[in-house]
C-alpha cells in the first residue's frame, strides 16, 4: 500500500505529464477542492487546466526537491520548468488527505529569477 506522500508525489508526477485524469481518478475524493486562485475550485476545473498545460509544454520537467508527511497533510517542494532552456518556478504543494484519498489541495509557486541573490538558491 501507497503512503500518503507516495500517492502525493505520484498524482503530480502523472498531471505534470498529462494523466490529469488519471492522477484525480486514482488519488483523489469526489468532494476534492483545491486553492489555486487563477481557477475555479473544483476538481473538473483544476484537472483540465492541468491537462492542457501538459499538452501545450509537452517538454515541461518536473523535479521534485522534497517532500513531507505530516498525519493527514503532505507538502510536496518541486521545480517545474516548461522547457529545460528556461529557470522555471519553484513551487510548492500542500495535499490534504481523508481515508487515503486527497480531498484538498494548495499550490504556490515563485518564479526562479535569473540573477539569484541568494548563495543558497531557491532548491
Amino acid at each position: 500500500m501507497k503512503t500518503k506522500k507516495e500517492k502525493a508525489l505520484d498524482f503530480l508526477q502523472l498531471a505534470a505529464k498529462g494523466d490529469s485524469r488519471e492522477a484525480f481518478g486514482l488519488y483523489t475524493t469526489t468532494n476534492f477542492k483545491h486553492h489555486n486562485v487563477y481557477f475555479r475550485g473544483d476538481a473538473q476545473t483544476i484537472m483540465l487546466a492541468m491537462e492542457d498545460s501538459a499538452k501545450h509544454n509537452p517538454d515541461k520537467i518536473f523535479e521534485v526537491q522534497r517532500a513531507l508527511e505530516d498525519g493527514n497533510l503532505v507538502a510536496v517542494h518541486s521545480r517545474v520548468r516548461q522547457s529545460p532552456d528556461e529557470p522555471g518556478y519553484a513551487v510548492i504543494h500542500i495535499f490534504r488527505f481523508e481515508d487515503d484519498k486527497i480531498v484538498e489541495m494548495w499550490d504556490f509557486g515563485q518564479e526562479v529569477p535569473e540573477d539569484i541573490i541568494n548563495e543558497n538558491g531557491m532548491f
